[in-house]
Formats: structure tokens, sequence, C-alpha cells
């Protein structure tokens, strides 16, 4: 007899259905996996003797074949141990054969039984929708499945036992309540910033548009603390982004308690994060930095001392908005709409315009410290701002009148607008439907933003004298664009071409 049970494998976040077959048989006594099985996976028959003996469960003194279908799909983790378990108990007769064919199952077992939590259960059990299965996966991760919809029979028992009961008549497993994860703090406050009204002003642009943003100042000036201001300014995630986002974090095993996103993530990598743990990678493929802020803000604080190749490897996720992972014989792609907010100092020392301060190497020493980021990079962010130190008359001022709650609500408004313009523009194809303005081109972009007379004539100055790229070019459009709708969703003019030309900074070395 051969027992079935479905499962799931990923690569990225797209799920591979999963056959797994068990057949007992007479022979030589085994306990075979086969079917291109990582580690963790061989491993599964030692966790699920235990599990099995834990419940009184003896396997029988036959040749147990497991295969996991198709055979040249590598399995990578330990939700396999669920599915192999159920397998198992189905060829035993423990379980019935034709309810376990109606359900997709992961799950790792702990040695006692009990289920434990497993990466990847919100993409699985929209799959799992969508092919009319039921879910059965581990209780800790059950919120995170009832999200797949209404229609989903998700059953999430804490253990192995509970699951045989529940099977049996002896027991009801009641579907388990979606969770949305809940802000740990709130906010940090833009009032606590004193000075620098020109980077507040660029902060709220930046928010406003979805922009790339890179601030360059002296040591204190105030670049981190205006950076992790800015999520406090962002509109919450709507339904759609949050399952988009959450999926990548589950994939990632980053969902706590199963509970949904609802914050736009923050994501702050050190300076000696390698290549792939920020745009993805490593012996599973799993999502870098740039995938886990995906729709949120990459925050790399210090930039010139992040490895370069390390920071040339970023220029085609922020270009296409995907991190492509490449392997031997497949390739796993991310989704990585990021908003990448970049600080650096001036020079090493970082006080360059300082002349009391200021080293004995400048101006070469400002040269060499910038010039580790390249035109090409540099290129791809859109407004540069200087943040100048701030004066001790400036942090003897009480606190600014203006806060966060303000800002924000001027950039919802902002928001709101795009929204209802590219919504205007569509349907676009799945995947790729365009929200903010950071977003807009081509074709689109040249609808949306397109400037007056007096702006398109600046603008073609400007480009000329500045020899601006043509991404250059677009990406002052698409700043223009959004300080027009921060004015109130107007025509793009020459006020707003100007201020936008002002925060294009010419490259090191040009």
């Amino acid at each position: 007899m051969v027992a079935r049970i479905n499962t799931v494998a990923f690569q990225g976040i797209e799920v591979l259905d999963i056959d797994v077959q068990v057949q007992m048989s007479g022979g030589i006594v085994a306990f075979t996996v086969v079917g291109l099985p990582d580690k963790a996976v061989g491993e599964s028959r030692e966790r699920v003797r235990a599990a099995l003996h834990a419940l009184g469960l003896a396997l029988p003194a036959k040749r147990i074949t497991v295969n996991l279908a198709p055979a040249d799909v590598l399995k990578e983790g330990s939700h396999f141990d669920l599915p192999i378990a159920l397998a198992l108990l189905t060829v035993m007769g423990v379980l019935p054969d034709l309810e376990m064919s109606r359900y997709c199952a992961l799950g790792e077992l702990a040695l006692d039984g009990a289920l434990t939590p497993v990466a990847g259960v919100l993409p699985a059990a929209i799959n799992a929708l969508a092919h009319d299965r039921g879910l059965i996966c581990p209780e800790a991760c059950g919120g995170e499945a009832a999200w797949a919809g209404e229609g989903l029979d998700v059953l999430a028992p804490a253990t192995l036992l509970a699951l045989i009961n529940h099977f049996r008549g002896q027991q009801v497993l009641t579907r388990p309540r979606p969770r949305i994860q809940e802000s740990a703090a709130a906010p940090l406050d833009l009032r606590d910033v004193k000075g620098n009204e020109t980077a507040k002003r660029a902060l709220e642009v930046a928010a406003a548009g979805s922009h790339n943003l890179l601030m360059i100042g002296p040591p204190g000036s105030g670049k981190s603390m205006l950076a992790a201001r800015l999520p406090g300014l962002l509109p919450p995630l709507d339904p759609a982004e949050a399952l988009e986002v959450s999926m990548i974090h589950s994939v990632a095993g980053l969902l706590e308690g199963g509970k949904l996103l609802r914050q736009r993530p923050y994501r702050s990598p050190h300076q000696s994060a390698s290549l792939p743990a920020l745009v993805g990678g490593g012996s599973r493929a799993k999502p870098g930095e740039i995938s886990l802020a995906h729709k949120g803000v990459l925050f790399l604080d210090e930039l010139p001392e992040f490895p370069r190749g390390t920071l040339e490897a970023l220029r085609q996720p922020l270009e296409t908005g995907k991190a492509v992972v490449s392997r031997v014989n497949h390739h796993v792609t991310y989704p990585a709409r990021v908003q990448l907010i970049a600080a650096m100092n001036p020079c090493r020392c970082g006080h360059l315009d300082d002349p009391s301060l200021a080293c004995a190497r400048a101006p070469k020493c400002a040269a060499d410290y910038q010039s580790k980021i390249s035109g090409p990079l540099f290129d791809r962010i859109d407004l540069h701002i200087d943040v100048p130190a701030v004066s001790p008359a400036d942090l003897s001022l009480p606190p600014p009148a203006e806060g966060s709650a303000e800002v924000a609500a001027r950039v919802a408004l902002a928001r709101a607008v795009q929204a209802e313009r590219y919504a205007g523009f569509g349907p676009f194809p799945e995947g790729l439907a365009v929200r903010t303005n950071a977003e807009a081109d081509g074709e689109l972009l040249e609808k949306a933003a397109a400037p007056d007379q007096p702006g398109r004539a600046l603008l073609t100055e400007a480009a000329e004298r500045l020899k601006l790229s043509a991404r250059g070019y677009h990406r002052v459009m698409r700043v223009a664009r959004t300080l027009a709708d921060l004015d109130g969703g107007g025509g793009v003019g020459r006020p707003h071409i100007a201020e936008a030309l002002g925060y294009r900074r010419i490259a090191p070395g040009r």
C-alpha cells in the first residue's frame, strides 16, 4: 500500500506542490527518504520515529520508503516532518486515507509529538486555497494561515495526538483566528529634531513619493535621527501590501506568533553585512535585507563603509524592484521595492566643511571617501541633501511646533492623490501595480509628471548644464511630481522642477 500526503516546497515566495509518498513492504528493515532531500529532511526520520514512539506507536518491522515527488526538486527545511508522519499513520491505518488527501500539511515535529512553528505557512495556505485544499499546520502558525481566506479549512493542532483525535472524532479542532502584529512602541517623533529644516523638508518629500534619499553631513548632525523618524511619516500597509510583505517574512521565518505585519518594515543592517545578507542568498537562497524591507525602508548608515561589491549589487534591485538570486539549476526572485535611505560623512573624519576640524588631506580625503560610491548607484538616488551640524543656538530652542503627525497627514494626502491618479491609468499586470511616483516609469511617467512649458524649458536646460543622465532626468520629474502632489495635486510647474533640481548632486569624480 502507498499513502500520499500533499505538502509544499519553496523557491523564493513561489510555492511548489510536493507529493509525499510512503510505502511499506517486506524485506530488510529500513527507513529511507528519497527525492533529493537536504540534511534537515533526511533527519526527519528520527524525529518522526521519536514522535510516534511518544504516542505509544511503533513503526512496523518493514522496509519503509518515503518518496518526495517530483524527485528533481531540492527539498529543504524541517516542515516535511508532519506530512511524512501523517503518510506513515495513513499507511498504518491510524488515519483515514480519503480525509487526508483533502489537506496540505507542513510542520516540524518535536520528540514528544508537539508541533513546532515552521516558515512559509502563509504562502502555503494561499496555495492550498487556490487548489481547493485544506491546510494542516502547527498551532503557532494558525493565525498566519487564517489570513489566506475564510474559505480555507485550517487545522492548527498543538500536538500530533490532537490531530489524530480530531480525525478519529474524539476531539474537535476549531479554526484559528487571524492576528495582526501590533507595533511594539510608538514611532519616534520628528518634533525631537531641532534645526535642519531643509533636511526635514527633503524627508517629507521622500516619504510622500517613496523616493530614495542620501544625507551627507558631519557626525552628530542628525542624519540617523532623521532616518529613524521616517517610519512615523509613512502610512500603514494596505491589506494587499500587508499580505505581500508578510509572505516574504513568512518564508524567512520572521512572522512572530503568526501575526501579519501592519506597519511598513524598517531595516537597518550593519556595515559588515555580506552580499547574501543584504541582497539575498546563502545555502537556501533566503531573502536579504532589501527584500525584508519590501514596501518599507532600507536604511544604510555610513554608506561608504559597506563593501563595494555589496553596494554595487543593490543597483538592479533598486531599479527593477526585484532581487534575483541565481543558482546552478534555478533562479529565485524576491520582491524588493524599497525606499533606500542612506547616510554618510563628507570625508573619513567627517569635518570637511569645518576649517577648525578638517584634516590636512582635504579635499583629496573627501574625493577618495566619496568615490567609494559609484556614479551609477549615486544616480539611482532621487534626493541628495547636505545636513550641516546643528548649532548650539538651535539646540537651546524649544521643540518645534510641527511634529510627525502633521507631516504624516500631508504625506497621506499626497499618497492618496498618487493612488487615485495611477488607478486611473490601470489596470496593471499582476504584481506591477503603481501606487507612488517613485514607481512610475516610461510613458506612464510622461503622462503623470509632464511639466508645463516653463518647467520643461528649465529641465532641459538644467539637464544639459548638469550633464544629467536619462535616469537622472526622469528622477527629477518624479520628485517634481511629488512636490506638486504635496501642493495639492495640480500640474508640475517651474517651481517644482527648480526645487527637484536642487535635490540633485553631481556624482563624485564628475
